[in-house]
């Protein structure tokens, strides 16, 4: 009969990274602590590094590209108000109202 390895999930991936990035407690210890294989644990925690530095690089990028479209949106919009303000002194002027 085959042993059915078993499936963490998010969390528990999370909780045992946590506790190999503290360095509270060896690898050898979180390993019989959860009973996780070593190589494992190193893997969850490179891939927690890995996921805090792109998420931090994320937040900025994603800031800066929404301050990009509103300066671009208010462009346009002030675009769009310069033309319908020079229609409406065109108009205005041809019907004697002054401009």
């Amino acid at each position: 009969m085959k042993k059915k390895a078993k499936q963490y999930n998010a969390e528990e991936k999370a909780k045992i990274a946590l506790d190999a990035i503290s360095s509270e407690l060896t690898i050898a210890q979180i390993s019989s602590k959860y009973g996780v294989h070593a190589n494992q644990i190193y893997k969850w925690k490179k891939e927690a590094l890995e996921g805090m530095v792109s998420g931090f690089k994320s937040k900025s990028k994603e800031q800066e590209n929404s301050q990009e479209e509103l300066i671009k949106r208010l462009y346009e919009q002030i675009g769009q108000l310069t033309v319908e303000r020079d229609w409406l002194k065109k108009k205005s002027a041809i019907f004697g109202f002054g401009g």
